[in-house]
C-alpha cells in the first residue's frame, strides 16, 4: 500500500507519477485490480477546469482534505468519477483516474460491467473503470492510506518516459484558456502496458 507521502504533492506531480501503479479495490474481500493507464491532473482555484474554482462547497469539500483520500461525483445523472486527492490539506487538487489495464477480480469485474469484457475498451474511460470496480459515491472521501482500507495503491509496472503521452485535459467544454490547453493529461497505450506487464510477470 502506497503511503501518505506519495500523494503529497501538486496534481500535475501526482498524476504522471500514478502510471504504471495498481489500483486495488475489495469488493466482498475479493481484490479487483487494474494498473492505471490514463490520468488528469486538476490543481487548485485558479486552474478553471477544477472543480474548486467555485471553492468550498459540500461537493468540492474531500478536495480539500489532506491527500489520498477518494473525491468522487457523479456526473452526467448516470456515471461515478473516480480521483485521488493531491497535494497538501486546504489546497484543492485531485487527479481524475481515466483508464486502467484489469489485472485481479476480472470475472467480478465482468459481473459489474459484462459490456466489452476483456477487450482494449473494456475499463478505458472513467465511468467503465468505476463500474468494473464497484466504485460509487459511498466511497466519497475514502482514505486510500488508511488500514483496512477497501482502496487503495501499490507498485505495479515504471514505464519509460518516452511511452508516456502527455495531451490537454478531455471535456473541458468553454474553459478558457490557458487552463483548456494545459497539457496536464498522461496516458500509457493499451498495448505498451500490456507488453510491460508481461515483462514484469505480473
Amino acid at each position: 500500500m502506497l503511503g501518505r507521502e506519495f500523494f503529497s504533492r501538486p496534481a500535475p506531480q501526482l498524476a504522471p507519477a500514478l502510471i504504471g501503479k495498481r489500483l486495488v479495490r475489495l469488493q466482498n474481500g475479493q481484490r479487483l485490480s487494474g494498473i492505471i493507464m490514463e490520468t488528469e491532473a486538476y490543481q487548485g482555484q485558479n486552474d478553471l477546469a477544477c472543480h474548486a474554482r467555485v471553492g468550498r462547497t459540500k461537493r468540492t469539500e474531500p478536495m480539500f482534505a489532506q491527500a489520498g483520500h477518494a473525491y468522487i461525483y457523479f456526473t452526467y445523472g448516470m456515471h461515478w468519477l473516480f480521483n485521488l486527492v493531491a497535494d497538501e490539506a486546504d489546497i484543492p487538487s485531485a487527479v481524475l483516474i481515466r483508464a486502467i489495464f484489469p489485472m485481479e477480480g476480472l470475472a467480478q469485474m465482468e459481473k459489474n460491467r459484462p459490456m466489452l469484457a476483456h477487450t482494449a475498451s473494456w475499463l478505458n474511460g472513467p465511468a467503465k473503470l468505476t463500474q468494473g470496480l464497484g466504485i460509487d459515491g459511498a466511497l466519497n472521501q475514502h482514505d486510500l492510506c488508511q488500514a483496512g482500507s477497501t482502496i487503495f495503491l501499490e507498485d505495479g509496472i515504471v514505464p519509460p518516459e518516452k511511452l508516456v503521452r502527455t495531451s490537454p485535459r478531455i471535456g473541458l467544454g468553454k474553459t478558457p484558456e490557458p487552463w483548456l490547453s494545459m497539457p496536464w493529461r498522461w496516458h500509457l497505450d493499451w498495448q505498451d502496458a500490456a507488453k510491460l506487464i508481461k515483462e514484469k510477470g505480473l
